[in-house]
């Protein structure tokens, strides 16, 4: 007999009955139809599948849905608010950040839990001072968005995009 979960998905709590074994990303996309966050390599290398859990990013490729029940998920689809675009996703049209787009729903959310971790001070392989100084620079950037990649080579557009939403929402 298979257990019952309840997971908290984009602000609404849904029960599933699923197998132990579901990783995260099956059971948002094959148990609750929420297909915008992508199965990539399932081995957790490429990004496509990243989601906001409490506000951090993860790759659901590797994670059981048991393991997050109670907390609250944040999949591409629950980035927009009634209707508006997150400032990410409106970043990345309007700088081109994608091509075939099937690593977008994974780079907004791994660039939006990213913005988070760095104004927060985590710092990164490439922080000199061992916190966050405030200035994201290429360098800080490239390599807190390593974990995600994009076949199609829209990094430049991605870069632009994320450094857009970073100096409008500057403290």
């Amino acid at each position: 007999m298979n257990p019952s979960i309840s997971l908290n998905v984009n602000g609404l709590k849904r029960v599933l009955v699923i197998e132990a074994r579901v990783s995260l990303l099956d059971a948002l996309r094959d148990h609750l139809g929420l297909p915008g966050t992508k199965k990539g390599c399932a081995q957790g290398a490429c990004g496509a599948c990243t989601v906001l859990v409490d506000g951090e990013r993860i790759n659901s490729c590797l994670a059981l849905a048991m393991q997050y029940e109670g907390r609250e998920i944040v999949t591409i689809e629950g980035l927009a608010d009634s209707g508006v675009l997150h400032p990410m996703q409106q970043a990345f049209i309007e700088h081109d950040g994608f091509q075939c787009g099937y690593c977008t729903p994974g780079q907004i959310c791994s660039a939006v839990g990213m913005l988070s971790e760095f104004r927060s001070g985590a710092p990164s392989a490439v922080t000199e001072t061992g916190a966050a100084s405030g200035e994201l620079t290429d360098a800080e950037l490239r390599e807190r968005m390593s974990g995600n990649l994009c076949r199609c080579g829209a990094y430049v557009g991605i870069r632009e995009a994320i450094q857009q939403v970073y100096g409008a929402t500057k403290p």
